[in-house]
């Protein structure tokens, strides 16, 4: 829909949009208070004025045009602050995940060569005090925390002491100030996102303001965001999906950002905000289905009856609409009675009031966007990278095809390049109109557009490494058109070749066990070897439940369940797909044990090391 303003970059974003709703009680931000327990707005008029107030500070501490401020924070008000006040210097912000190690904080302060580190808590100031004794460029550090346990060396200053000494530099350099954000052009570097990577150090990913903006607008034209609209923000803002999806389009349409108060608070906070839309990653949805799954399966033989035909109806309904047809008379009514005695619990656990759904990040299971369709929630799956800004593609929502991404983004443009041959087998650019019935063979996918990224920072080999020598960015995805949607196979890097020479992408096999309540993660294995085996990290509760439905405990049951899992999956498997053997792991992948990416991604080789072991039982003397 319409922009509420109309901006080529992030200070003429911001600028503009505080004029438009200058002296009205229109919420720009909301978050809940610590202290009375209430959910609280910021006016676009009070963040106007801590956003002058911090640039201020900046400015004073000797922060001018292209220079670099990290930011390690949560999600919340004083993130919005800096960066934005960042922005309006023409500054490049340089946003971490707050899961990161002190040792990566320090590798990315001294690549970055970063002057200012704004920080939340006191977990990330002491990840800042241990960076700073290796960071040389780094000058200060702001703490929104109480200062406690830091050494005294640290050049600290605290949010409160930030701000009052930006109020009081404003008077002097105000204008200067104001002039430096109007100076700002598309060109001009916005910000770092470094890719986490599965291997080495992370990769400064650079972003433009043209490149940001022009993929925030490119989502007005593909979704309905409108400016009473309410966002509950919870992916991390130092993910280029948030950022662009949930912070900058959300900025732009006028719409209010709520904040949750933890990733763990989210199931909480939905009720309390009743957001319109909901932006997450498909690991949400998958353990909502999960519960629901579990929910059903534990119920009376009538309640599973009850369901399996409200799903069913659902998925008829859903149909219809999307052929342009009314549910009709008889179809009409068991829809409502449907919502009433099945889906109605799960619209009021979301808040009662969410319009569709976006994911992105990895795969969507097609069985869980499906059940959320029949359910009257679309769920739109997006596609893209952190060098794409990052969107390049996005379902409909009014005629999603579960299983693909969508529709090209308007201004996009993107080609399948056969894999054999290099030749570009088909392409197409995004437009607010109809898409073209384009059908192609699977190939690598490549993006031409303004929201490719200008490189990675201080890094020209790599940056020549993923453009060819037409200009076209290399995804190192495979993918194939299906009647003018993009569907994705997999990462070519993460391609098992086994040892009879069959390319295998383990992408989808895994995919289709994360709509398994019973399967919490999986990791398939088989690079140069005859067959394929697995890691499972089995999910703990399901299989206590379902091992007291069988009257059975111990390693063999477990054993027992998970093979019947993996011989109904073989079933329909192709000979070279088949799980042929699995091992049990006793610990969840996750960032803290760097075994997930700060984007919830394996670190294949990283979790194939740590349990070599296993791995090598499995194959024995193959």
């Amino acid at each position: 829909m319409p922009l509420v303003v109309d901006f080529d970059t992030l200070p003429e974003l911001f600028d503009n949009v505080t004029a438009r709703y200058a002296g009205s009680d229109h919420a720009a931000l909301r978050y809940k208070d610590k202290a009375s327990k209430e959910w609280t707005d910021i006016t676009h008029d009070a963040l106007a004025e801590q956003v002058r107030a911090f640039a201020g500070f900046l400015h004073a501490r000797g922060v001018r045009k292209g220079d670099r401020v990290a930011l390690l924070s949560e999600n919340r008000p004083e993130w919005a602050v800096t960066d934005l006040a960042v922005q309006s210097l023409g500054a490049v912000t340089v946003a971490l995940y707050t899961t990161v190690p002190a040792s990566q904080v320090a590798y990315i302060l001294e690549d970055s060569g970063a002057k200012v580190l704004v920080v939340s808590t006191g977990l990330q100031l002491r990840k800042a005090d241990k960076a700073h004794q290796e960071s040389a460029s780094l000058e200060v550090v702001v703490s929104m925390a109480e200062p406690r346990k830091v050494r005294e060396a640290l050049p600290l200053a605290t949010w409160e002491t930030a701000m009052e000494e930006g109020r009081a530099h404003l008077d002097a350099s105000g204008e200067e100030i104001a002039e430096m954000g109007r100076s700002v052009t598309p060109e001009n570097l916005a910000v770092l996102i470094y890719t986490s990577g599965t291997t080495g150090n992370p990769k400064g990913v650079e972003l433009t303001h043209e490149n940001l903006c022009s993929n925030a607008k490119a989502a007005h034209g593909a979704l309905d965001i409108y400016e009473d609209d309410i966002h509950l923000s919870f992916l991390p803002l130092s993910h280029a999906f948030e950022r662009t999806c949930g912070y900058t389009a959300m900025l732009g349409g006028g719409t209010t950002i709520a904040y949750a108060e933890s990733i763990d608070s989210v199931s909480k906070n939905l009720p309390e905000v009743q957001p319109t839309i909901l932006i997450s990653v498909p690991r949400v949805f998958e353990k909502i289905y999960a519960t629901i799954q579990k929910s059903v399966s534990d119920g009376s033989l009538l309640k599973r009856g009850i369901f399996a035909w409200a799903v069913d109806t659902g998925k008829a309904v859903a149909d219809r609409q999307r052929r342009g047809k009314s549910p009709g008379v008889l179809l009409g009514p068991q829809y409502a009675l449907a919502q009433k005695l099945v889906f109605s619990a799960l619209h009021q656990k979301l808040g009662g009031r969410v319009r569709y759904a976006v994911s992105g990040g990895a795969a969507l299971p097609r069985e869980i966007g499906e059940f959320f369709e029949a359910a009257g929630l679309s769920l739109v799956e997006g596609y893209g990278l952190t060098e794409t800004s990052p969107i390049l593609a996005a379902n409909p929502v009014e005629a999603p095809i579960y299983g693909t991404v969508g529709h090209v983004f308007p201004g996009v443009t993107v080609a399948i390049r056969d894999l054999q041959t290099g030749h570009i087998i088909g392409q197409l650019t995004g437009t607010e109109g109809d898409t073209p019935d384009l059908t192609t063979g699977a190939g690598e996918i490549l993006a031409k557009g303004p929201n490719v990224m200008r490189g990675y920072w201080k890094r020209p080999d790599e940056t020549a490494e993923v453009f060819d020598d037409e200009g076209w960015f290399k995804t190192g995805d495979v993918g194939r058109f299906e009647g003018g949607y993009l569907r994705i196979t997999d990462r070519i890097k993460h391609m098992i070749v086994s040892r009879g020479g069959k390319n295998i992408y383990p992408g989808p096999i895994e995919e289709h066990f994360a709509t398994n309540p019973l399967v919490e993660q999986i990791l398939v294995i088989g690079e140069g070897r005859s067959y394929l085996t697995a890691l499972v990290v089995p999910a703990e509760e399901p299989l206590a439940t379902e091992l007291k439905a069988r009257g059975a405990s111990g390693e063999e049951a477990t054993r027992e369940i998970y093979d019947g899992i993996f011989r109904e999956y073989s079933k329909g498997a192709a000979s070279h797909e088949k799980i042929r053997d699995f091992r049990f792991v006793d610990e969840e992948f996750s960032v803290e044990n760097e075994l997930l990416t700060p984007t919830m991604k394996p670190k294949r080789k990283a979790i194939e090391v740590r349990h070599a072991a296993l791995v090598e039982e499995m194959y024995g003397d193959d």
